[in-house]
């Protein structure tokens, strides 16, 4: 956390926040459609916190972490972090704040540069930014490659003669050098096998305690998400459609699309019946989205005014958030003798 930080006030606030990408149609034709990869999200997320995203492929999710991290313009919306609204700060000012803000990709092999060695791609952040050279930046390498559990030896390979599981931490290592105040964590194991996947959210857990890291932690299964985060939100077709407490989110899911993704965890117990919900038909065309709500065609609980109206994100008084006309909370089965399905 920052000396200058208030506490109360979240250290990261998304307002409102699209992502539309032009749908080309030929070299001279209008662009009269778009592709909604997030459209309109909106949340908080406090200093030392991990705030968790869950979502299928295609969500929006991956998109919105770019977003955050400076690595993609939003098409409108407003991101606030540590009180200043990125989408107004002069070059000088972005560069103070891409210190600040980091991120750990999917894919730990893809995002170093296989023709640097290790030493060049951990230094290279803090050479850019002047922030240290000659004998300092040897010692401040070796210690950024001890902190995740490499060593000097290390120092002079190339990325390919690195395991997956090392690459990340390789890449862990690079986001960490400027200290920063909020990592965007995309996917980070989704890459590696299950053993190893546990190695690097334990690792994560304990640089975040030590240096009071603030995590966006993006991932597409809720087992991994609940493993290290403190609240999830979960997206549906560039939305949010419910944010709780990862115990609230398990114990007491609200949103349909939430109790089908919970409902596909697999149950170690083999005596113990899975009680799997299947969605019904396909995604709806991003491009041609539905009327009302977005899951309406897949949702069980649909009514006629799932159809029409868009739900809002609404709390509940006790911190949980979701955006269904019929929370599963309420009595759906009165809900049901008050209105017809919807047509599909």
């Amino acid at each position: 956390m920052s000396e200058d930080h208030q506490d109360g006030v979240p250290l990261l606030k998304v307002s409102a926040l699209k992502k539309h990408f032009p749908i080309k149609k030929g070299f001279l034709k209008k662009n009269d459609q778009f592709f909604k990869a997030v459209d309109g999200v909106s949340f908080e997320v406090k200093a030392g916190e991990t705030f968790g995203v869950v979502g299928e492929s295609g969500c929006g999710k991956t998109t919105t972490g770019l977003m955050i991290a400076e690595l993609l313009e939003q098409t409108s919306g407003d991101i606030w972090f540590d009180g200043r609204d990125l989408s107004r700060l002069n070059e000088h000012e972005r560069r103070l704040v891409r210190k600040d803000l980091q991120i750990i990709f999917q894919d730990p092999f893809s995002s170093l540069n296989p023709r640097m060695k290790v030493f060049d791609i951990v230094a290279e952040p803090l050479i850019v930014h002047g922030m240290a050279s000659g004998k300092k930046l040897k010692e401040d390498v070796l210690n950024l490659l001890e902190e995740v559990g490499l060593g000097k030896q290390h120092l002079d390979r190339f990325p390919h003669e690195f395991s997956g599981g090392q690459r990340q931490r390789i890449g862990i290592a690079r986001a960490l050098a400027l200290k920063p105040k909020l990592i965007v964590c995309d996917e980070p194991v989704s890459a590696l096998d299950v053993s190893v996947q546990a190695q690097i959210l334990n690792l994560l857990k304990t640089l975040q305690k030590k240096y009071n890291l603030t995590y966006i932690f993006i991932a597409h299964g809720l087992p991994t998400v609940k493993h290290i985060s403190d609240r999830i939100a979960v997206m549906y077709m560039g939305e949010i459609v419910e944010i709780a407490t990862k115990d609230a989110l398990f114990d007491n899911m609200k949103h349909p699309y939430t109790e089908a993704l919970l409902s596909a965890i697999p149950v170690m117990n083999p005596h113990q019946k899975a009680d799997r919900i299947i969605l019904e038909g396909e995604l709806p065309n991003p491009a041609n989205q539905p009327s009302g709500c977005k899951f309406h065609t897949r949702c069980p609980y649909a009514q006629s005014v799932c159809k029409q109206d868009v739900p809002k994100l609404q709390n509940d008084g006790e911190g949980h958030d979701v955006a269904c006309h019929f929370p599963l909370n309420k009595n759906i089965s009165q809900a049901l003798n008050q209105e017809q399905p919807a047509q599909r």
